[in-house]
């Protein structure tokens, strides 16, 4: 494998980073230390810091910023060490840079085309040697922080392959890291994103050694028969299914030595026909030995999931004073809005969690669970039964045209299940509630901040069958469920594929295949001639070869890329937005949210975000879609950029959540923000871009404040 690297001396600075709180380096006692995604291993996303606090905070101004080339979205929470700041760039080169000037120390390009998220780095050091490991798709690189060259010494010169060790030919599967590894001593721990659809590997949590890459220990969250939760599959599940994989990170309790990993669904997403039962261990949260990978507890928050009901975000650890007892506990944030709350060592549930009865599939073949767990405190952040009373009202036309279309969906509570004869309401919809942001947690008050999406989305199943030649029958079954069946999309989610070839030559497109872009998965499934036949489709919207010869090597080539057993198919992705493209639902639309978990009561809920045009409308803040996490600190603040459509970054009083700043961005923030001090001075620092709305100006930065 070819790397390159840009390299530049910069005078090293003399203070030490403090990352969101992360314990500084010289202070801490253990022989082995890192700095993690989150701030801390706990996930708590608190920062010490105090010099930016509710009086300083309005004289935050622009400290330095950083452009980058190229399109992509990383959602990158950077890690600052020892005054550097490590983070990615839109097409995942791994940076290294003066966290006080932003001047480039540092480019490491991995040689492999990427785009899609890598949410952090994860850095290691013994006291002696030190180690940042960088996760770019399918590689999990071991870099020198001082230079960013690969550390010849680990694994394969420098890189694991997680597509390898998980089942058969790795080749063949989707797998990509985008949220980092933990790190419990001298291992490394990690999960990986794969598909939704078959073939997908099973998405085993393992944990690698730090000096060697070897495989230190596995668990299967797709068990092997004989093992416990087997029993809830079918037989033979360990060798067709896959999923249930951990994409949104880990959580670590570093005294007890126990690592928590939520998972998501198995695949397919929507049909689960050919995986009858609960699914364990998918949409589970786990409770691991960190040491070894022993289950300790486990708590499956979804059953037999068809709604792509993923734990979306890596759970937070705080302690709480709850009925006269001081409890450590681990907080688990879910897409459908509930906050489940445990104890951490024995994952005794603190507020009560009830099995209630949920709307049945009238899929043949599909049989939902008879039941879902919902807790009763808190109560949850997002709304959960969409009536027509919830519909908007923003004009008269959008409010009849809303009532319309809602009366011809099924809208049946949080858990409605896909059907084939008309499309399910998904509310909150597949984004959230809670996404892969997460939470922020003050450990001085237990106090929790999650913020949230309110939005609808819908969804709807058709059988598998053949749709026509080679290439439409791949895009068919392959692409149809985010870019619809007439290629034209949901923008800016889904971009239309129309007219792609006058936008990317046919090397890009046949590159964004293979490695995917975005939220897109790579198909590394397709042959070369079912490859070519797709490209063909893509360019001219048509399936019909030119010649009696290409025809009969059109009739040559496999149709269906799809696993027999999958009787029914996702139709797509489809938010529930007026004709004006704003949410039919009535506001808010995005919220941010403080909840003491002492008592599961809100201490206050505000919209997160507003749309421009309706704000120069005359429009009250509605709240928008939002993407990225906040920051606490000890200043009595709360950080957060996310919102897609407004591009501010914003600060609120913890306490009351009263706006106290708001600043510009060049870009939208669908990051998770850091805070960190250099030379005295404190900082606060973003990753923009516009990935997500495709009608703004592209482009990417990293943008850092600091106090004037």
């Amino acid at each position: 494998m070819k790397y390159s690297l840009r390299w530049r001396v910069v005078a090293p600075c003399v203070a030490v980073c403090l990352a969101l709180g992360c314990t500084r380096l010289e202070d801490k006692s253990a022989s082995d230390q890192g700095f993690s995604y989150g701030g801390t291993p706990a996930a708590d996303r608190y920062s010490s810091l105090t010099q930016i606090n509710r009086k300083s905070v309005r004289k935050l101004r622009l400290a330095w910023r950083y452009d980058m080339a190229g399109i992509g979205e990383p959602e990158t929470n950077p890690t600052i060490v020892g005054g550097t700041l490590y983070a990615y760039t839109p097409e995942l080169h791994v940076i290294a840079l003066d966290a006080a000037t932003g001047t480039l120390k540092w480019e490491f390009d991995p040689g492999i085309r990427g785009s899609g998220p890598s949410r952090g780095l994860t850095y290691w050091s013994d006291g002696h040697t030190s180690r940042l490991f960088a996760g770019v798709t399918y590689l999990l690189f071991a870099l020198d922080p001082h230079s960013g060259r690969p550390i010849d010494s680990f694994a394969d010169h420098g890189h694991i392959d997680l597509r390898q060790g998980l089942r058969g030919d790795g080749s063949k599967y989707f797998v990509s890291l985008t949220s980092p590894g933990v790190l419990y001593q001298d291992s490394i721990i990690v999960g990986f994103r794969t598909a939704e659809v078959k073939p997908a590997p099973p998405g085993d949590i393992r944990a690698f050694d730090v000096h060697t890459g070897a495989l230190r220990w596995t668990f299967r969250t797709i068990p092997n028969a004989g093992q416990p939760g087997a029993e809830t599959w079918p037989a033979g599940a360990r060798e067709s299914s896959g999923s249930a994989n951990n994409w949104a990170g880990l959580t670590l309790d570093e005294g007890r030595g126990i690592v928590y990993v939520p998972t998501g669904s198995a695949v397919d997403d929507f049909y689960g026909g050919d995986r009858l039962g609960d699914d364990l261990y998918a949409n589970t949260l786990l409770a691991l030995d960190a040491a070894t990978g022993r289950l300790l507890w486990y708590h499956q928050l979804v059953h037999h999931d068809i709604d792509d009901r993923d734990l979306p975000t890596a759970p937070s650890l705080l302690t709480i004073h709850h009925n006269g007892q001081r409890r450590d506990v681990v907080a688990q944030p879910t897409k459908h809005g509930f906050l489940f709350v445990f104890d951490r060592v024995t994952g005794e549930p603190i507020f009560p969690i009830e099995e209630r009865p949920i709307p049945q599939s009238d899929v043949p073949g599909e049989r939902a669970s008879k039941t879902q767990p919902q807790v009763t405190i808190p109560e949850p952040y997002a709304r959960q039964y969409l009536t027509e009373q919830l519909l908007t009202n923003r004009t008269p036309q959008a409010h009849a045209w809303a009532v319309e279309q809602w009366r011809g969906m099924r809208s049946e509570g949080p858990f409605t299940p896909p059907g084939v004869s008309r499309p399910a309401v998904i509310f909150p919809g597949f984004d959230g509630g809670a996404e892969w942001g997460g939470a922020a947690v003050d450990p001085n008050s237990g106090t929790i901040y999650i913020n949230a999406n309110d939005f609808a989305w819908s969804a709807q199943l058709r059988p598998t069958q053949k749709a026509g030649g080679p290439g439409k029958q791949a895009y068919t079954d392959l692409c149809s469920t985010c870019h619809g069946p007439d290629r034209k999309g949901s923008p800016p989610a889904f971009p239309t594929l129309v007219d792609i070839d006058k936008r990317l030559s046919q090397e890009q497109i046949t590159a964004v295949v293979h490695t995917g872009r975005g939220r897109m998965p790579a198909f590394t499934q397709l042959g070369e001639a079912q490859l070519k036949a797709l490209l063909r489709y893509l360019r001219t919207g048509r399936d019909q070869p030119d010649s009696a010869a290409a025809k009969e090597q059109q009739e040559a080539i496999p149709l269906a890329p799809i696993d027999p057993a999958t009787k029914y198919l996702f139709t797509g992705y489809k938010k529930f937005l007026d004709p004006d493209g704003y949410p039919a639902v009535a506001p808010p639309w995005g919220t941010l949210n403080a909840i003491d978990l002492n008592t599961g009561r809100y201490l206050w809920r505000i919209a997160l975000g507003e749309y421009p045009k309706l704000t120069a409308q005359g429009l009250a803040p509605t709240g928008t879609e939002n993407y990225g996490g906040p920051v606490v600190t000890a200043g009595g603040l709360v950080f957060i950029g996310a919102t897609v459509f407004d591009h501010k970054l914003r600060a609120f009083d913890s306490r009351t959540g009263q706006l106290l700043w708001e600043t510009q961005l060049p870009y939208a923030g669908t990051a998770t923000p850091a805070t960190y001090t250099v030379g005295g001075r404190q900082y606060l620092v973003i990753e923009t871009n516009n990935a997500r709305n495709r009608d703004a100006p592209q482009g990417a930065a990293y943008v850092a404040y600091t106090l004037r």
